[in-house]
């Protein structure tokens, strides 16, 4: 069983995620409730409750969740947020990592946040909140991108990022340091989240970081020729865009 702690101020959000939890996800246990930042501190600090998860509203009655997270010493439990917040919220959900429901609650979304539970996991929880609470401040300067790969969770640098390579239901991500990790996401997934940043898909298997491109081969089977020696074929259908993006760029320059 996940053990489960539910912090929200609306109590009838508090019995509407345990409903919904018993009905579409029966390997969890909600073994603790609070209402404000000071009740979920004691429920969170309870040796005997020792959670796997904490489903948290954002907004509580006497602040911000944050307070609540910043006055515990240790979080070795995962975080899901339960909220109203769109937009840049959402987005700063992606670029750290931290799982999240929207409300009213998909019982779809639901179940695939609770799949991405590991209870005994490393979770580097500390840190995606920091990269969290950092896009949330500045949604348009965002610096990091937390990735859950295959054998862990990286903090990386959006500079020192060369290009992202589609393996079917996974992704291949190249660093400026020639170091190579796999992530549990589609492509798709990078090419929506980082659609304002210095990144353009150029072919159905292929994102490159324009800053990266040291040579544009033109013809009929037009390629890239990366810093990093690689070389990456633009398709025909996305040649036109590209070529206007890098315009652009060096307009920008």
């Amino acid at each position: 069983m996940i053990r489960a702690i539910i912090v929200d101020d609306e109590q009838y959000g508090r019995e509407n995620l345990k409903n919904l939890l018993g009905r579409y996800c029966p390997e969890v246990e909600v073994v603790g409730e609070a209402d404000s930042v000071e009740q979920g501190v004691k429920v969170l600090k309870d040796p005997s409750l020792k959670p796997d998860v904490a489903f948290l509203d954002i907004n509580l009655q006497d602040g911000l969740v944050f307070q609540l997270l910043n006055e515990l010493d240790e979080r070795p439990f995962e975080v899901i947020f339960v909220t109203a917040y769109e937009q840049f919220a959402v987005k700063a959900f992606k670029y750290s990592a931290i799982d999240y429901v929207l409300k009213p609650i998909d019982p779809d979304a639901l179940k695939e946040a609770v799949a991405q539970i590991r209870p005994g996991r490393l979770n580097r929880i500390a840190q995606r909140l920091d990269v969290f609470q950092g896009a949330l401040a500045q949604p348009h300067t965002y610096e990091k991108l937390t990735v859950s790969a295959l054998d862990g969770i990286y903090f990386l640098n959006l500079k020192e990022i060369v290009r992202f390579e589609a393996d079917d239901n996974y992704t291949n991500i190249f660093m400026q340091n020639g170091d190579r990790l796999t992530a549990s996401k589609t492509i798709k997934s990078y090419e929506d989240l980082l659609v304002n940043q210095h990144f353009f898909r150029v072919h159905k298997r292929h994102m490159i970081n324009l800053n990266f491109i040291r040579k544009f081969v033109k013809g009929d089977g037009g390629y890239l020729v990366m810093d990093d020696g690689k070389e990456i074929d633009v398709s025909r259908r996305r040649r036109a865009e590209f070529i206007e993006r890098v315009r652009k760029l060096q307009e920008e320059l």
